[in-house]
């Protein structure tokens, strides 16, 4: 304890609410990423490791599809340290390329499938990238920029290729010819990922040596401040936060017996180390969703598996609890459910457990803290409208503009102190000062320690409105008018304004029709102070939303 404001990692954990849960966990237990994945895969072999598109592979299979492909890497001519991009959705040749990249020492560049070429010149060019590992269905943006990057090596994958046989013939067909999905591209160079594996069958993986402190992941992210940058994710980061979510967890499951849904992408932090990472450390079977939009195609894999964990963000649980078919499932073998990326509104929580019995344990942590820094017991005891205390080994206070720590109850800035708070970011040394003090990850958002210890999340410092003086949380507006019987989702914003600086608006997905302003303005005026009130509603058909679902109050603001 650094003074009376500070929690340490998990005293709570311990003293209270899960007592099977280490205070500390040894980052030593794996010195690589690369070392516990090749144990995990070799301990769980012959059990079904991935699931997409009805197809199972096993841990070994994977294993060996994967050797393969680093061995490949390795004849091409990359080596240990240098950068690839993967470009995929969640598709088995993700986790394949995924672990391959780490048999082989490269610096693994995850890449929204849905970036521009803009967007993925950027990332190429400010990591080094020099392969990618690619689905054809975006190959087409690739072409249009590969030449301005150092990327010389690209392998390109159809959906299906790893289905085997007439299906993973038939959904490419079917992708490029009737849903075209691929459009037509020149990649002279391209390699075909299962050519990829087949010539890396005869090849062996060059030996090298790595260290803890090596960084394998440069996960993108706007950070707390200014343009995406890559946070440097070394080994003993990602190991750290494996082994602090899967102590956790394991506490309610059962090695090889329990099956995970992966909606979220696993190039996004959050799926990446919690779905992909801590579930191999206890042999859990993954369902991977490719397109999680389709929520029919989520409903159809929780009917087709007994699932018991499954993670998600306010947005798709939302979503799911007004799916007919979601509503009609059997729920008894549901374990873990864990939010995190964005706020979980209470209303959502609320309804959650009434509809399936379990209750959400909400999370919290940055693309910087790899990024788990803090969660709610996952025993059922998790309380509703927190994120938990922090997980074991990890440090958070409030502080002040100043920096100093704040009394209980007070709020200001969170900073977390832990094994899985990133490097830095690359390249960038003046962005790294900015957020990285003597250990501390200032994370930029706002949030207070309750008296019990658990933390609770206020906004993003930079979301803030500012109305006459007065500052207004969009997040605390967003919750009332959720709770809103014809209101489907929510964003709130500040817009400019001559009298008070600025003033309130707010975004409405409809879900009954016959919703005016003016019931929106009346029902904050009964559960809102006067200069938290809206003073402007625009109804849209949908909300912008990122990757995993979270929406983007920053295109908002941009259209206004």
């Amino acid at each position: 304890m650094e003074n009376n404001h500070d929690v340490y990692n998990n005293r709570i954990w311990l003293n209270e609410y899960s007592p099977g849960i280490p205070a500390n966990i040894d980052t030593n237990e794996y010195p690589t990423v690369r070392g516990f994945i090749d144990e995990q895969l070799k301990k769980y072999g012959d059990t079904p490791g991935f699931f997409n598109m009805g197809k199972w592979l096993t841990f070994k299979q994977v294993d060996e599809y994967s050797d393969r492909l680093a061995a490949y890497l390795h004849y091409r001519g990359l080596k240990p340290g240098d950068r690839v991009a993967i470009m995929m959705p969640n598709i088995l040749q993700s986790p394949i390329s995924i672990f391959a990249a780490i048999k082989a020492g490269l610096v693994v560049v995850n890449t929204n499938p849905l970036y521009t070429p803009r967007e993925m010149k950027h990332q190429f060019s400010d990591s080094g990238a020099k392969a990618i590992i690619i689905a054809d269905m975006f190959a087409g943006n690739l072409e249009k920029i590969v030449g301005d990057t150092d990327i010389d090596v690209v392998i390109t994958t159809g959906l299906g290729d790893m289905l085997g046989g007439f299906k993973g013939g038939m959904v490419n067909f079917v992708v490029k010819n009737v849903k075209k999905m691929v459009p037509k591209y020149n990649l002279p160079n391209a390699v075909k990922f299962k050519t990829a594996l087949k010539e890396g069958k005869n090849k062996s993986i060059t030996e090298y040596s790595q260290g803890p402190d090596d960084f394998i992941f440069l996960q993108y992210t706007g950070g707390t401040t200014g343009v995406s940058k890559g946070a440097m994710l070394t080994n003993k980061n990602i190991v750290a936060n494996m082994l602090q979510i899967k102590y956790i967890m394991q506490i309610r499951l059962k090695e090889k017996e329990e099956i995970i849904l992966t909606a979220l992408p696993l190039y996004h932090i959050f799926a990446l180390t919690v779905n992909l990472m801590a579930m191999l450390g206890m042999g859990v079977k993954n369902v991977l969703v490719t397109n999680a939009r389709d929520l029919n195609s989520v409903v159809k894999e929780f009917k087709t598996h007994k699932i018991s964990v499954f993670s998600g963000v306010n947005t798709l649980f939302n979503a799911l609890l007004h799916n007919k078919g979601f509503q009609e499932l059997d729920f008894s073998g549901f374990k873990i459910v864990v939010a995190g990326g964005m706020a979980l509104q209470d209303v959502v929580a609320k309804k959650w457990e009434e509809l399936t019995g379990l209750r959400i344990a909400e999370g919290y942590g940055l693309t910087e803290s790899s990024p788990v820094a803090s969660v709610n017991p996952v025993d059922g005891n998790a309380k509703i409208g927190t994120i938990g205390i922090p997980v074991p080994s990890t440090y958070m206070k409030i502080v002040n503009d100043k920096g100093d720590a704040v009394p209980v109850g007070e709020v200001g800035e969170i900073l977390i102190k832990g094994p899985q708070v990133m490097k830095g970011y690359y390249e960038r040394q003046e962005e790294t000062d900015k957020v990285l003090k003597d250990g501390w990850l200032y994370t930029g958002d706002i949030g207070k320690m309750l008296p019990n210890g658990f933390f609770k999340i206020v906004d993003r410092m930079k979301d803030m409105i500012l109305v006459s003086g007065f500052n207004v949380y969009p997040n605390e507006v967003e919750e009332v008018i959720a709770a809103h019987p014809k209101v489907l989702e929510v964003a709130a914003i500040g817009v400019p304004n001559e009298k008070s600086g600025e003033v309130v608006k707010v975004f409405i997905v409809k879900k009954d029709k016959s919703l005016k302003e003016k019931e929106i303005i009346e029902y904050c005026r009964k559960n809102l102070t006067a200069y938290k009130v809206p003073k402007q509603v625009e109804f849209k058909k949908e909300l912008p939303k990122s990757n995993v679902g979270k929406i983007l109050r920053r295109l908002l603001r941009e259209g206004n």
